[in-house]
């Protein structure tokens, strides 16, 4: 098997420091006032809304019968992530060395305007998950390069681990029957990626619901959009009836902060879980840098800039590896001598770019600092958006997180149970209102 080794990086950004409070800026909430709740994620494995309810489940009758995961699991998610994380039934593909759980320090204000978090958790490495898998030049052609540890070409030592680390948000505020007690495995699936019975290209293509939303693979989706009792992927309603759920409130806000492909430009992505994992209307601050009429990159790095128009594959964890337009980036010459290794980044990141909905999140920075992510962020609180959750005073609402680290993604992140956060209203985490 051939090895690869990549050598750390530390984002050359200043920790993000306390102050007094400003409408928006996180950076500035005095949060030594605000109380601060340790969360324990741990490693789901292959345990999906299927599973959960079949036979090698022992408490398949209470999930079925809508008791809360936490009737069994309360204060026992470090000792189940350390299992599932191991060679089992719901684990085929273990990796080596990764961790079975992790601390998620949570805090959480608001004020008039907007409710702020603030996150932190120590990573796995010792060095920031900010890379994500380049396109590399092999001497002919542009081709992706690197992928997620779950990926069969990692496994087999064919490509290097690369992947950002990614913190995600599910909000429910009641819409979503059994969220409250289930979590996020009412949006984890038989058939989704790295799920038992992955649906073939094919069967996806087949599918008239998936003809209809025009996707090519199966992500996360909520029990109401399907027919059968046990939510097949497969078993989709009609665009008009999954519409009805979306207008009634019924779909999860799922917002997630990605250390490569959002975190460069202050922001996170918007999206929201019904029939599919989607992103809110408008544009994010990503997009592909693959050109697909020429078949070649749409921007390189700017070497008067950054010293070099392509990595190499030993500079990542040594650069910045993030391509922003209006920072370091030029459009491609495709003249420019590129040689077989020259790496450049798959996303493009503008703030610029960004709009509509899907452009909520702002005001989101990380800084990773001796092995710890700090993040911190604001929402506007009454959003009006069709495909947004409103944070309103006085209503509980149900939130699950997840952690993408070590080089992960799909279902090798680590999870939560859900949990209620309060805004000025009785929860097992109460929001701290700001003057």
């Amino acid at each position: 098997m051939k090895a690869f080794r990549l050598a750390p990086i530390t984002l050359g950004i200043a920790l993000l420091s306390a102050g007094s409070a400003s409408a928006a800026d996180p950076a500035t909430i005095n949060w030594k006032s605000v109380p601060a709740k340790t969360l324990t994620l741990f490693y789901p494995a292959q345990s999906s809304f299927q599973w959960l309810r079949g036979a090698d489940h022992p408490g398949a009758k209470m999930v079925s019968g809508g008791e809360a995961c936490l009737t069994c699991h309360k204060d026992r998610e470090d000792a189940l992530g350390n299992k599932l994380v191991k060679a089992n039934k719901l684990e085929p593909t273990p990796i080596e060395g990764k961790n079975g759980s992790v601390q998620l320090s949570f805090q959480v204000a608001y004020d008039k305007e907007n409710a702020y978090f603030r996150f932190q958790w120590k990573t796995r490495n010792n060095y920031p998950g900010e890379a994500y898998p380049m396109l590399r030049f092999d001497g002919k052609e542009w081709k992706p390069y690197g992928a997620q540890k779950l990926a069969a070409p990692v496994r087999k030592g064919e490509q290097p681990a690369i992947y950002e680390d990614r913190l995600s948000i599910m909000i429910d505020d009641g819409g979503v029957p059994g969220f409250a007690k289930q979590g996020c495995w009412l949006t984890c699936h038989n058939g989704e990626r790295d799920n038992p019975n992955q649906a073939s290209a094919a069967d996806v293509k087949a599918n008239p619901l998936f003809q209809a939303i025009k996707r090519n693979d199966v992500r996360k989706y909520l029990p109401s959009t399907r027919t059968d009792a046990l939510a097949s992927w497969d078993k989709g309603k009609s665009l008009d009836e999954i519409a009805k759920i979306k207008a009634a409130g019924g779909f999860l806000d799922l917002i997630q902060w990605r250390a490569h492909r959002s975190n460069p430009v202050g922001m996170a992505d918007d999206g929201y879980v019904l029939e599919y994992r989607n992103f809110d209307a408008g544009k994010n601050p990503f997009s592909s840098n693959m050109d697909p009429k020429t078949k070649q990159p749409r921007f390189m790095y700017d070497a008067k800039k950054t010293g070099y128009k392509a990595l190499r594959i030993e500079d990542i964890r040594k650069k910045p590896t993030a391509l922003v337009r209006e920072q370091n980036a030029v459009p491609f010459d495709p003249k420019a001598g590129w040689k077989e290794g020259d790496l450049v980044s798959q996303y493009v990141v503008s703030r610029a770019d960004a709009t509509g909905s899907a452009a909520d999140n702002k005001q989101v920075k990380g800084v990773w600092k001796d092995g710890m992510w700090t993040v911190v962020w604001a929402r506007q609180r009454n959003l009006a958006n069709p495909d947004d959750k409103a944070l309103r005073e006085g209503k509980v609402y149900n939130i699950a997180f997840a952690v993408h680290d070590d080089n992960v993604t799909s279902r090798g992140h680590l999870v939560s149970f859900p949990v209620s956060v309060g805004f000025g209203a009785k929860a097992a985490i109460e929001a701290t209102r700001l003057k």
